[in-house]
């Protein structure tokens, strides 16, 4: 089978596409026939070995894929040869053939595409458990997302406005928050250009100087300092992401002052320690899909060859939604 593989750590540029040996399923696993697989940004930093999990080398990249089992082990009971499922790998998805552990693998209900599938697991579901089980939105409030336009943060807008919150989008472009606005954002603020007081002002005057209870922050670096500090009484900030390169350090002085909460949002984790609720995020937000709730929001699509390249504007920022792979 052909994959896309990390020999050594460094740019999306160091990977090989290459023949490898079929994976064989060990007693408690699945081999799934990749028919869709999402590129997400722990993608360019696991291969530059940034990233938490930090897999042995050789390895494929690719956190996420939906397909057909093509074999079961011998332990296996929860699906069989011929199903259409979702797989959550952590690595290894982006080949032909993809082992993953039983425990993480989903049925697709028929009606869901393979792209819809595979843009939807990691996005959505980190979204989803940061709005719902760690940050308890509740209708009513408002939720600001920072990063709008990416895959994470057009997944919170629409969680967010299923679950009744009034929601501010916040991006670097106004071409990215005409996306944001099409996925439902209430109000858009363009922090491109901005210093810190001038995004804390803009912050102000939006949403009729409405203060926003939740902050969704895949990004990181210097816009969470000015953001902290406009945050309500009672606020929750949730740590989900450093796309914008760096690790702020917050003064621990302003969650006193605010009455706020830091929250993190480590989705890899609790898929693996809470699965049962993992599996219930998934299929309640199919259900969502279904009823027309969630758009996943597919801006390109890469041949597995083309992998690289799918990288290389995940890390350089040129992408709005998810991309992906296919064989």
């Amino acid at each position: 089978m052909k994959a896309l593989m990390c020999k050594q750590h460094g740019l999306p540029d160091t990977l090989i596409y290459e023949d490898v040996s079929d994976p064989q399923p060990a007693a408690d696993e699945v081999v799934i026939d990749m028919h869709a697989a999402g590129v997400n940004f722990p993608d360019v930093l696991i291969i530059q070995n940034k990233y938490q999990f930090k897999p042995d080398l050789p390895f494929s990249p690719g956190a996420e894929l939906a397909g057909v089992v093509s074999a079961i082990g011998t332990n296996v009971s929860n699906c069989k040869v011929g199903d259409r499922v979702i797989g959550s790998s952590g690595h290894g998805a982006f080949a032909e053939k993809v082992r993953v552990p039983a425990q993480k693998v989903i049925p697709i209900p028929d009606d869901i595409p393979f792209d819809t599938a595979a843009a939807f697991t990691l996005t959505y579901g980190t979204s989803y458990h940061a709005l719902v089980d760690r940050a308890a939105l509740v209708a009513g409030e408002t939720l600001l997302v920072l990063g709008a336009a990416g895959g994470v943060g057009l997944a919170a807008i629409e969680i967010g406005k299923a679950m009744g919150a009034t929601v501010i989008a916040a991006a670097s472009t106004d071409e990215k928050l005409k996306i944001c606005q099409d996925h439902g954002a209430d109000h858009l603020v363009n922090y491109g250009g901005l210093d810190g007081k001038a995004l804390r002002a803009a912050l102000k005057e939006v949403n009729n100087g409405t203060a926003p209870d939740v902050v969704y922050d895949p990004v990181g670096g210097e816009l969470a300092d000015p953001v902290f500090r406009s945050i309500a009484w009672r606020g929750r900030y949730l740590v989900v992401g450093f796309a914008g390169g760096s690790i702020p350090a917050l003064p621990w002085n302003l969650a006193l002052l605010k009455g706020a909460s830091i929250v993190g949002v480590f989705w890899g984790n609790y898929t693996a320690l809470e699965q049962e609720n993992f599996a219930a995020d998934i299929k309640t937000m199919f259900a969502m899909i279904a009823d027309g709730k969630l758009r996943p929001h597919i801006s390109a699509t890469y041949k597995l060859a083309d992998g690289a390249q799918a990288l290389n504007d995940m890390m350089n920022r040129k992408v709005t939604g998810k991309v992906i792979i296919t064989p």
